[in-house]
């Protein structure tokens, strides 16, 4: 395929602190968040005029997921974006909480792990050919995916040691830091679930598009990102993967005996080189498997060509970052990659009070790295002061919370307005527009590249006609942002 369409689903902790008062409980906080939504919306399960997707997940948790992007640029702008949205959702509800006399604080956090050990994930959507062999694009990714959170792990501080959470024992229990928040918490390589026994990747054939042409990969092991360039990274070397196999690219066969005990012991080697143990009996780093992958992808580059200008980048970015874990050395990464960026932060502060990783301090610092709020999240101070990269500039990012990008998402974003401002009840997936009248009016929109759609923009135009006089909102008036 030489275009792709990507997508980040996110779920975000939510917390009440109220030092000396009642606290609410993650349902409460979570329906106070979610006022303005349903007041929008009649529903905790809307679409955006963004093109995104805005719901109450199981266990309270508020997801985001972002509208289908046709670059590295529109996702890293979209997952962002979700970042603006749900903290908007949190400041209204903290002013709320406080006409009500109710005390305390609402926090949001994009991470992965709560402190009684509970997961919520960071879910990746890349579009792919039905025609590709899915069992061999599995196979051969999994390594790839075992092995990334070198590249693209958010890091964690394991206070009591790599036990904590049900992990995999690799070490005596002594204070650690791991590459991934993930890694602890997935069980299998492959299969239809996602709560019950998370898998790496999740086989449930959804495909959002024509299913005649398209499938989707659904990649559940990855860790919430708060760097842009993480991010970018996390998709564009996913991407370069898949475009190989796609192309039916002979790669060396390194499946793994146990992925999930390696995806563990992996995540708890700073250094990349604990040996994974491979069907055939061989033992490999997970740096030299990542490297394998890397000088893969750019013969590959280097035969067909790149498909899009921030291809270089990637590859560099891969490059650097193997490098930086080889030297262990993270000097020349540590403004660019989550687990690097926050391991930075945390040393600072170690080494300036004396503390070790079982220091209660350093696990608030992990946390609060993670805070979606821009006064008071680390890592949004960071990218304040310089010292986190950025892939798009912030005006992009406020953007993409208005606006949908230059796929699908608009032709649903200009729905969404017009229905919206007509007052009629709709109903609204990836694929279906419909209005709930007597009429039944349903549009099908199954090309997830197509920004115009004749029948859908009828709709449109048939629904701003019938409320002469009122121009209906812009992009980015629904009260939920």
């Amino acid at each position: 395929m030489d275009r792709r369409i990507y997508g980040i689903e996110t779920e975000f902790g939510i917390a009440h602190s109220a030092p000396g008062a009642r606290q609410l409980s993650p349902e409460e906080a979570a329906r106070t968040l979610f006022r303005p939504v349903v007041a929008w919306g009649r529903s905790s399960n809307v679409f955006l005029p963004n093109g995104g997707r805005l719901y109450l997940d199981v266990g309270s948790h508020p997801e985001y997921a972002t509208a289908e992007c046709a670059s590295l640029e529109d996702l890293v702008a979209q997952d962002k974006a979700g970042e603006l949205l749900v903290d908007d959702l949190r400041r209204q509800a903290q002013d709320a909480l406080a006409a009500e006399g109710v005390p305390g604080q609402l926090y949001l956090f994009k991470n992965n792990v709560d402190s009684r050990g509970n997961s919520f994930g960071s879910h990746e959507n890349y579009l792919i050919a039905r025609r590709t062999e899915f069992a061999r694009l599995v196979q051969i990714l999994i390594p790839f995916l075992v092995t990334r959170q070198l590249l693209v792990g958010a890091g964690k501080v394991h206070p009591a040691g790599p036990e904590d959470f049900g992990a995999v024992p690799v070490g005596s229990g002594t204070p650690s830091y791991s590459f991934s928040q993930r890694a602890d918490h997935i069980w299998e390589g492959s299969s239809s679930a996602t709560t019950r026994s998370r898998p790496l990747i999740n086989t449930r054939d959804e495909p959002h598009a024509d299913a005649e042409h398209y499938r989707r990969l659904h990649v559940i092991v990855g860790d919430s990102t708060m760097s842009q360039t993480t991010t970018a990274l996390r998709a564009g070397t996913t991407d370069l993967m898949l475009r190989m196999i796609e192309a039916g690219q002979i790669l060396p066969d390194r499946t793994m005996a146990d992925p999930v005990r390696s995806l563990r012991e992996v995540s708890h080697d700073l250094t990349g080189t604990h040996p994974v143990l491979l069907a055939d009996g061989a033992r490999r780093s997970a740096l030299d498997l990542q490297r394998e992958h890397l000088e893969a992808a750019r013969a590959f580059v280097d035969r067909e060509g790149a498909h899009h200008d921030r291809v270089p980048w990637v590859l560099e970015l891969w490059e650097r970052t193997l490098d930086a874990v080889a030297r262990q050395d993270t000097s020349g990464i540590d403004t660019e990659i989550d687990w690097a960026i926050k391991k930075k932060l945390l040393d600072g502060y170690a080494a300036r009070d004396g503390l070790d990783l079982s220091a209660p301090r350093l696990a608030q610092l992990d946390l609060a790295y993670h805070d979606t709020a821009p006064e008071r999240g680390l890592f949004n101070l960071l990218q304040r002061r310089g010292q986190a990269a950025t892939f798009v500039p912030g005006e992009r990012v406020e953007e993409a919370a208005r606006t949908p990008p230059a796929t699908r998402a608009a032709v649903r974003g200009r729905f969404i307005d017009a229905v919206v401002a007509s007052g009629h009840r709709y109903t609204v997936d990836w694929v279906h527009l419909k209005v709930n009248d007597r009429t039944q009016h349903t549009v099908l929109c199954k090309d997830p590249f197509a920004t115009e759609h004749p029948e859908a923009d009828a709709l449109v135009a048939a629904l701003r006609a019938a409320a002469p006089g009122e121009a209906g909102p812009a992009h980015g008036d629904a009260p939920v942002i």
